[in-house]
């Protein structure tokens, strides 16, 4: 009978639970699993530093809606993981780790590496676990994969030790069973609360839908416009679930976010977290009268809701938008809330018409509006966008419209720097065939800059456009400390790795310059358009969250 290692199994089991691809850094103990998971077929994609690998996993599993495998050698390795995990686990993301440690028949020696990693990642993992009997590898790899998915989503570290992954074992001997077996368990909405909202929706004048993640997660998009279309009910969305309904659609009114916010009489706040990033739908930014209604998976979270919740809904969203528009249909139609639904029109068509409207000074380097206007121009609809920066953000947040599910990625309400690249990276390997532009500022840039060299040694074809503002955030004054960063040739840097740069200071070269490195990327290269922006811009308008540096 063949004997395996624990290396070996571990590989195995990723194989046969579907894992197709693996973001990490190679390193003992796992050096051994690395290799046999290339040898099973598994695209291994070496990254450089291992908060980029679970950052490139996030963006994975947003895309996919699916679990994601990193990872990190002992130590200094799986500590490099924590700030990626703890990104995952504020932004509800099934990012599964594997970290190899040090030998746990050793524990306390104070050997090669020896640190309480499973302790370390408690903090900003949904689970974490660890390994001690090779018979068992196959159901803990399942387990972590399903408690990433299960309810809502969350990061899994596992740890490794490393006798346990040197030790053989007859194959015959390892319980398979569990490899592969996936719970896909959909809860409905009590139907008492399903009715309560369903009276409510009757009887509002004035509603709307305050949408997140959770409908990205539970694919409940279709569901989402069937029901926004059937009831004509104007709809906003977290800056990450964007593109659940395309924010072009004849109920977005994306300019009149803080009149709706305000006058609406019922606000259903559907698979997101009341949280700082919608005001906690507290007053003064939402009416303080308004009746709130929750759908959420986590009863949880709709429990330590910081505004009282009048309607709670526990379960999972697409179930919950069937159930909505089985129960509305003869009680509540596109013609209920036309008025409100022409007020926000008017509003909005006030505000676009309005002299010097979305205008913006240019006497001097380019503004970032300009840049991110151009972007938008150029886009495929259906792109994925990789945002990454401050005032980059906040800009492209107003100026970059997002049609697909999940097309969206930025920071999240972690509010973590430096995602760009490794989202991008992510991204690409997760829909290989779609357009992919990451959207840097020149600060968060630095940050995980060197996974431009991942993706062109990978041949992962991206487009990165930067705001080279020549520092962290938009400063008239520069008088921010640690503000300044120069005006770095990162163009430079990317042709020096292989790829494709362009440098821009004329507004009216960026589109051309658009042209050309996607044409590089069309051929299979990285290309990076390095465009000098006025420092002196400063995002002035109403933000999303109420939170800004």
């Amino acid at each position: 009978m063949a004997e395996l290692t624990g290396s070996e199994i571990l590989a195995k089991c990723l194989k046969k639970e579907g894992i197709e691809d693996i973001f990490y850094i190679m390193g003992g103990p796992m050096l051994l699993a690395e290799s046999t998971c290339i040898t099973e077929g598994i695209r291994m994609i070496d990254v450089r530093h291992e908060q980029a690998a679970a950052f490139a996993c996030q963006a994975y599993s947003r895309l996919r809606q699916t679990p994601s495998v990193c990872m990190a050698a002992s130590g200094p390795g799986v500590t490099n993981l924590i700030t990626g995990m703890a990104n995952a686990l504020v932004d509800c993301c099934p990012v599964v780790a594997f970290g190899g440690s040090s030998p746990i028949s050793q524990f306390g020696r104070q050997v090669f590496q020896e640190i309480d990693q499973v302790k370390l990642m408690e903090g900003c993992c949904k689970h974490v676990d660890r390994v001690h009997n090779l018979k068992r590898i196959p159901q803990q790899v399942n387990f972590a994969l399903q408690r990433a998915m299960s309810g809502k989503p969350g990061p899994v570290y596992v740890d490794m030790p490393g006798d346990i992954l040197y030790q053989k074992i007859d194959e015959n001997l390892v319980d398979w069973s569990f490899a592969g077996r996936k719970m896909d368990s959909r809860p409905l909405g009590d139907p008492r609360q399903v009715g309560a909202l369903i009276k409510a929706l009757s009887e509002a004048k004035q509603p709307l839908i305050v949408s997140g993640s959770g409908v990205i997660w539970s694919r409940a998009w279709t569901e989402m416009q069937a029901f926004v279309e059937a009831a004509g009910i104007p709809f906003y969305t977290t800056p990450q679930g964007r593109g659940v309904v395309p924010d072009d659609h004849a109920c977005s009114f994306l300019t009149m976010r803080n009149t709706a916010f305000s006058d609406a009489d019922l606000i259903i706040v559907l698979g997101t977290r009341m949280n700082y990033i919608i005001g906690h739908a507290a007053p003064p930014r939402f009416g303080g009268n308004a009746k709130i209604a929750r759908i959420d998976i986590d009863p949880e979270e709709i429990a330590a809701a910081a505004r009282g919740v009048d309607i709670p809904v526990v379960g999972d969203c697409k179930m919950v938008l069937q159930q909505l528009l089985d129960g509305i249909k003869g009680k509540v139609t596109q013609d209920s809330y036309k008025a409100w639904r022409q007020k926000l029109a008017d509003g909005e068509a006030q505000k676009r018409s309005a002299a010097g409207a979305n205008r913006y000074a240019e006497d001097g380097d380019i503004h970032p509006v300009r840049m991110l206007e151009e972007i938008k121009n150029f886009a495929k609809r259906d792109a994925i966008l990789c945002v990454d920066g401050q005032e980059t953000l906040n800009f492209g947040r107003q100026t970059m419209p997002t049609f697909s599910p999940g097309h969206r990625l930025n920071s999240g309400p972690f509010g973590t720097m430096g995602v760009g690249l490794p989202f991008g990276v992510g991204a690409k390997v997760a829909c290989p065939d779609k357009q992919v532009i990451v959207v840097h500022g020149d600060g968060s840039m630095g940050m995980n800059a060197m996974e431009m060299d991942t993706a062109i040694r990978h041949k992962i074809p991206l487009l990165i456009v930067i705001s080279l503002n020549g520092g962290w955030t938009g400063d008239p004054q520069r008088e921010k400390p640690g503000r300044d960063l120069g005006y770095m040739r990162y163009d430079k840097m990317c042709e020096a790795f292989g790829g494709y740069g362009e440098y821009v200071t004329k507004p009216e070269d960026i589109r051309p310059a658009l042209e050309r490195a996607q044409a590089k990327v069309d051929e299979g290269m990285v290309a990076l358009v390095n465009v000098r922006t006025d420092y002196r811009a400063r995002y002035g308008g109403v933000r999303f969250s109420d939170y800004s540096t």
